[in-house]
């Protein structure tokens, strides 16, 4: 399915600072004329945090919702050539100053296809040992670390209080990890 769809033509309208707005026509499998917003993002990284049956969580503002929110430590990839491994090791060390050496790939995940390309990879860093945070942009370096119970993040997600999906995605697929 798909394989009779193909891309006519992708106009750049615009290029921001983490993405690029294009417009883009397909043809569909009858000819059909398909003009598609289309955003182009470098991808990103997300990690749950494991520590003595607590999660690692980072309260960030977040200027698209105009609120802070709760979220696992993420970002995106902006660093020419960098692995996605190193890229969620990194982040890990930039907002949390913690750092692991055992990561492991839980997910990706397209985080909304109809528009964006964005692909996420979450990892799973266990055996956290303490190091400097490195901040790098201004959210980062007003953002709060805390240290959830690993039940209580997931009432969190029942709750609402949780709303982000990589975190949602990261906490229900580790669960399902611990489950089995």
């Amino acid at each position: 399915m798909g394989k009779d769809f193909r891309k006519v033509s992708e106009t750049t309208l615009h290029e921001g600072f983490v993405v690029t707005y294009n417009q883009a026509v397909f043809e569909g499998p009858q000819g059909e004329i398909l003009e598609r917003d289309v955003v182009r993002h470098p991808g990103a990284v997300a990690v749950v945090a494991v520590d003595k049956g607590e999660v690692i969580l980072v309260n960030q503002y977040r200027p698209a919702l105009e609120t802070v929110t709760l979220e696992i430590p993420a970002g995106k990839l902006d660093v020419s050539g960098e692995e996605r491994i190193d890229a969620a090791r990194r982040e890990l060390n930039e907002e949390t100053g913690l750092d692991s050496e055992d990561l492991t790939l839980l997910s990706e995940f397209h985080n909304s296809a109809g528009f964006t390309d964005e692909l996420t990879s979450i990892y799973l860093a266990e055996n956290l040992v303490p190091t400097e945070a490195k901040a790098v942009s201004v959210e980062e370096e007003y953002l709060t670390v805390i240290r959830v119970p690993f039940e209580k993040a997931l009432q969190f997600v029942a709750q609402g209080v949780i709303t982000d999906a990589k975190t949602v995605i990261g906490l229900l697929v580790t669960k399902s990890m611990f489950d089995s």
